[in-house]
Parts: C-alpha cells; sequence; structure tokens
C-alpha cells in the first residue's frame, strides 16, 4: 500500500505527553523478533523517557540535573542507553531495569552521545569540541581523545553518528564549525572531512533496506543522504523551509519526514524528487526531531511544546492503537 499526494487519507497523530519541556532528540530502537520497538525521548526537562512501539510510557532515568541533549539507544535489543546533558556528564543505563551504571563526567555541557551495536562502547562530544571514547568494559579508565591535541571540531560538537555497517571502528561527527569528520576508532585519527556553508542542524542514522545505514545530514534548508562507508552523497535536495531534522523511510526509501524550526509543522517529502507529499499540522512549536519507526509504519516527532506526536505512514490501515 503506498500513498498519492493529495489523496491520501489525513493522519491524525497520537500525542505523548509526560515532558514539561521541549524534546529535542527522538532515538528509535532496532526491530525486534516479535514486530515491536522502543522509543527513547530527549527533553531540556532533564528526563529522559523511554516508550513502547504504542506510545505507551515504560519509564524514566532519573539522574541528570541539566538538559539531555542526545540519547542513543544500543543495537539488537537496545539493553543499554547512554545519555548526554548540561550537568557535564554522560549516563550508561539499563533500559531493563532503569539502573544508572556509568556516569561520566566531563568539563562541560554534553551535547551529543553515539553507542556501538553490542553496547560496549559510548562516544560523547559537546562544547569542550572533544570527542571521548569510553570503554564500558573498563569504565574506569581515561577516555581516548579524537584529533589533533584531542579537539576534534573548531566549535560546539553538535551530534556524533556510530556507524553499524561493515566499518564498525568508523564514527562520524558534526560540528559547529560546520564541518562533519570521519574517524577510525583504532587510531582516534581523521580519515575524511566534508564542509559545509551553513550550520549544520542534524545528522542522524537512517537505516534502510535499499541503500543499507546512511547519514542523513540537515544544514540550513538543504538535506542530505550520505553514504558513510564511501563519503557519497546518496541524494540532495533543497527545500523551501529550513530544516532542523530529518529521516528517511526504512523499508520503502521513497520517502523523508521532516521537522522544521520555521513553523513546526512535520512535513514528507518524495525522495526522488524532494517534493511534499504531505503537511502534518499538530505541534504548538518547532518540530526538533523526526523519526521514522524501524518498521516504517508510523513516523515520531518532538516538539518545543514539550510533546511526541506519532504519526501514521498509512491512515486507516490498523496498526497499534490506529484501530
Amino acid at each position: 500500500m503506498t500513498s498519492t499526494p493529495g489523496t491520501t487519507q489525513k493522519s491524525v497523530p497520537l500525542t505523548c505527553s509526560g515532558h514539561t519541556r521541549p524534546v529535542v532528540h527522538l532515538e528509535f530502537s532496532d526491530l525486534q523478533d516479535d514486530g515491536t520497538y522502543s522509543l527513547l525521548s530527549s527533553c531540556k526537562d532533564g528526563n529522559p523517557m523511554l516508550r513502547d512501539w504504542l506510545g505507551d510510557w515504560v519509564g524514566t532515568f532519573l539522574g541528570h540535573k541539566g538538559a539531555v541533549w542526545s540519547s542513543k539507544l544500543s543495537g539488537g535489543e537496545a539493553s543499554i542507553a547512554v545519555t548526554g546533558s548540561a550537568d557535564f556528564s554522560a549516563k550508561v543505563w539499563d533500559t531493563f531495569t532503569g539502573d544508572c551504571l556509568h556516569t561520566f563526567p566531563h568539563n562541560h555541557i554534553v551535547k551529543t552521545v553515539a553507542i556501538d551495536q553490542r553496547g560496549e562502547r559510548v562516544l560523547t562530544g559537546g562544547h569542550e569540541r572533544k570527542l571521548r571514547l569510553f570503554d564500558l568494559k573498563r569504565p574506569d579508565v581515561e577516555a581516548r581523545l579524537f584529533g589533533d591535541g584531542g579537539v576534534a571540531h573548531e566549535g560546539v560538537v553538535k551530534s556524533c553518528v556510530w556507524h553499524r555497517g561493515e566499518e564498525e571502528g568508523l564514527v562520524v561527527s558534526a560540528g559547529e564549525d560546520k564541518v562533519i569528520r570521519w574517524w577510525d576508532t583504532r587510531s582516534s585519527t581523521a580519515i575524511d572531512s566534508m564542509t559545509f556553508t551553513e550550520p549544520i542542524t542534524s545528522m542522524e542514522r537512517s537505516s534502510t533496506k535499499s541503500f543499507g545505514e546512511l547519514l542523513t545530514i540537515t544544514t540550513g534548508k538543504t538535506v542530505l543522504f550520505i553514504n558513510p562507508s564511501t563519503r557519497e552523497t546518496i541524494k540532495s535536495h533543497t527545500l523551501a523551509i529550513p530544516i532542523s531534522s530529518a529521516n528517511l523511510h526504512p523499508t520503502l526509501a521513497d520517502r523523508f519526514v521532516a521537522g522544521s524550526s520555521a513553523d513546526g509543522w512535520v512535513r514528507i517529502f518524495d525522495f526522488t524528487s524532494g517534493e511534499e507529499r504531505e503537511l502534518n499540522k499538530g505541534h504548538h512549536g518547532p518540530a526538533h526531531a523526526v523519526s521514522y519507526s524501524p518498521d516504517g509504519e508510523m513516523a515520531a516527532s518532538g516538539s518545543e511544546d514539550g510533546t511526541i506526536r506519532l504519526w501514521q505512514t498509512w491512515p486507516g490501515r490498523k496498526y497499534g492503537l490506529w484501530t
């Protein structure tokens, strides 16, 4: 079943309440064997929340004393979560018990975190302009730094991604300096870079059946989909509005969802042409983060209004709470 512009039934979102301040980042887990998955949200209220595939609250990770800017889940059963906060720390959590397993202090705000597929290594970045690599098997050992003199970017490290394709030793970082860098975790050295003319607003993993794992990057009004291994730009679109976040549909790869800092609306664009296919209104503030569920049945958006909204990909289809 596919959607066609002008003929689709309008999506009526489900609203997930619970946060008290703007929601700034969303991360879905891998698809589980039983068809379910989890959703992890980061919020300026300092309380990252885990939800099930229906959007129902599962638990809140309590312990941060400042805004949580980034939260990521390990692969597989997503048994480990890592969070980065304005309280100058990154924390590692057991997603089944809610227990904090480790706290890694920093000297400034932690803006972004990443975790490898097996949940054994954690990457952090932020206002120190440094990328730190922690080994969870040896959490007391000092973190390894990337780059010359331990400085990864000439500005805040805004996002980092741990590539989960064939090159598991590859990580990518995006800085306030408008530069994206590829790093080899074995040598802690940069192996490539890409410079943009406008600030990078987001960089996330998009896992698809058609292209494998891609980097989805938003900068100004432009959305790029890049193969992280070859650094080839698979597709690039310049849209009519500034984009805060984007994510490619995981099973069809024929559309991408995007949030905008301009109006808070959640839009669906055609992957091939870049034309707008759907316009979803509901948030009462900018949509800071968007992502598709791993089965592609819905998209989630997190907003300045403190809510998460779930948008059905094919309205009218029985799925989850849409019955």
